[in-house]
């Protein structure tokens, strides 16, 4: 007898589940708080607190204080939620190296970006690199 297990609502997407899981795959929500542990997804019951957790930092488009901000993960070594993500050491270390090289005109244009957007493009250019060397 296969057992369903539950799952939580992601705090800013209610179409998917803290775990991942798009709403079609879930066949029931949990929405108790706080959540029964014994029967919702090992996965939500982890995730949840994080997700919840406030913003350690809010950086509106334009703001090049966001790249202050990835800095002090780097420096303390420890992860941080901005504007809603979670941001982890390795992803804002390499937004920081991938900053440091770019040339101003660069760094402009992807300041207009949302931080998540900023920091997802900084980290396809890493790949991009590190995978071309790999190659050589």
């Amino acid at each position: 007898m296969i057992r369903h297990l539950r799952h939580l609502r992601h705090p800013r997407d209610l179409q998917q589940s803290v775990c991942g899981l798009p709403a079609a795959d879930v066949q029931r929500w949990e929405t108790e708080d706080p959540p029964r542990v014994e029967s919702t997804c090992e996965d939500c019951s982890t995730l949840l607190p994080e997700a919840q957790r406030p913003d350690d930092a809010k950086h509106p488009p334009g703001d090049a204080t966001l790249i202050d901000t990835l800095r002090r993960i780097v420096a303390n070594r420890q992860h941080a939620k901005i504007d809603g993500v979670l941001v982890d050491l390795w992803s804002a270390s390499v937004t920081v190296l991938i900053w440091d090289q770019l040339r101003d005109d660069k760094r402009q244009r992807l300041l207009t970006l949302p931080s998540h957007e900023l920091i997802l493009r900084c980290v396809a250019i890493y790949t991009r690199v590190t995978a071309k060397k790999n190659h050589q």
